[in-house]
């Protein structure tokens, strides 16, 4: 593979926050460094990077939309996710730009019909000049700026690698479906139309049949970060348009995410040097679908009533403290930095993830790395991350009793948890260290070059 000739194109809904953006990122960055021709394009720019290129929806823009336009990206290129007051006047004099476009989709929310008016998305492909991507690989298709329906195009001019963070793809509606399994036989009658992305009316069948009609014209390589999601692919409407597939467990930046000096992380980041503390990351912890705010807070009232003395750091929002007896939830805002996260991290005697749905979470590798033991629920694809009793413990959905035992267990015993979190540190080394995923994606993107060699490299 001539690395100055091949060129790769990152696809996702936005370039920062979030797991998917993550790992987009990820690879943009490590082909970049490696030599590749690297492009990223996302429906939302939040960064600065040149490499990165917004996907043109807004096309033959009059003055007033324009204007309008020019206003809301200004305030999106703020960290959004720490005001929301910005956020929602970004969205706001976005929609007094676009008055036409937003009573078309508002129309769509309330039939119950996803919208897929995003023009930009043919334009994917020749979004840089003198650049066509040998591959294009994209990440969540869901958010708003992508047209589901140009699949089958675009995977017939180029290799299309589609890597799955959650199972929108695969049914009519939601992101997860926590214990409802309609999206195997078509969907409808669906139980609840809140699960993200939400609708206003049950077209959920209606929807599943159309995302069944495009992936079934389609060629497409899809991946997923573990065997869980890799299962419901194949019992899914997906199976008949995928031509490759392959598991690659997501990686980090070892050099960002390892080991440390518990003492001195804690004298940085201003926390008690002999306390006993718990941290756990989310956005929007108490707001989040996913996550289970309930039996954490179950959990932490009965380690409470054991009498245990117990610091738990939430990272993701900004709220007073909470207090329960000796045990105290004190939240910290969203941060961008990696290298201050890991700090966390690294100060932490336990990573704890409380979860009602999740596909494979960067949070849970990054404790591993850092060689924090993690407690978490045994849901999607966690129990291929965390080894029990080696590396952490699982717990069922909701079990705030047993998460408390485990947790109690863990911060009563010194040398077991020391000795579980140097084999979490192993462990992450060896399986989901970045140059790891990027070896294993070059290795798929040449695999599917050689199945559609009518694509032209260069």
């Amino acid at each position: 593979m001539n690395k100055k000739s091949f060129g790769i194109l990152q696809v996702n809904t936005h370039d920062n926050p979030g797991g998917a953006a993550q790992i987009a990122m990820n690879l943009f960055k490590a082909l970049e460094r490696r030599g590749f021709r690297s492009y990223f394009a996302v429906g939302n720019k939040q960064s600065t990077d040149p490499g990165i290129i917004q996907i043109p929806n807004d096309q033959n823009q009059g003055l007033w939309t324009l204007f309008f336009t020019s206003i809301s990206k200004k305030l999106a290129s703020k960290n959004l996710k720490k005001n929301l007051v910005l956020r929602v006047l970004s969205r706001t004099i976005n929609s007094i730009g676009h008055p036409s476009k937003m009573l078309k989709r508002t129309r769509n929310c309330f039939r119950g019909i996803e919208n897929f008016d995003f023009p930009g998305t043919s334009q994917i492909p020749h979004l840089v000049p003198s650049f066509r991507p040998d591959i294009i690989h994209c990440h969540n298709l869901h958010g708003g700026y992508f047209d589901l329906r140009m699949l089958p195009q675009l995977s017939e001019q180029v290799p299309v690698v589609i890597s799955l963070h959650d199972a929108w793809m695969l049914s009519g509606h939601c992101a997860h479906s926590f214990d409802c399994e309609r999206w195997k036989t078509g969907c409808g009658q669906c139980p609840d139309l809140s699960i993200y992305p939400a609708i206003h009316r049950d077209t959920t069948a209606y929807k599943w049949q159309r995302k069944k009609n495009i992936f079934s014209n389609s060629r497409l390589c899809i991946v997923t970060p573990c065997q869980w999601l890799m299962d419901k692919v194949n019992q899914s409407i997906l199976k008949p348009g995928i031509v490759a597939s392959k598991i690659i467990p997501y990686g980090l930046d070892m050099k960002i995410f390892h080991p440390a000096n518990q003492k001195d992380a804690r004298v940085e980041l201003g926390l008690p040097t002999d306390a006993k503390i718990l941290f756990f990351a989310a956005n929007s912890i108490r707001k989040s679908l996913w996550k289970d705010d309930r039996t954490l807070r179950s959990a932490l009232i009965e380690i409470a009533a054991s009498g245990m003395k117990v610091l738990c750091l939430a990272l993701g929002e900004s709220a007073p403290s909470k207090h329960f007896s000796d045990v105290e939830i004190r939240f910290v805002h969203y941060l961008e930095k990696h290298e201050t996260v890991a700090r966390y991290y690294q100060a932490a005697d336990l990573y704890i993830h409380p979860a009602r749905a999740d596909t494979f979470p960067n949070t849970i590798l990054e404790a591993l790395a850092c060689g924090t033991p993690v407690v978490a629920s045994a849901v999607g694809g966690i129990p291929e991350q965390v080894v029990e009793g080696k590396t952490g413990f699982l717990v069922p959905v909701g079990d705030a009793q047993l998460m408390a035992k485990r947790i109690m267990q863990l911060l009563a015993d010194d040398t077991y948890r020391q000795q579980m979190g140097r084999q979490a540190a192993d462990d992450a080394a060896r399986r989901f260290g970045l140059e790891r995923m990027v070896d294993e994606y070059l290795h798929v993107y040449r695999e599917m070059v050689y199945l559609n060699p009518d694509h032209k490299m260069g």
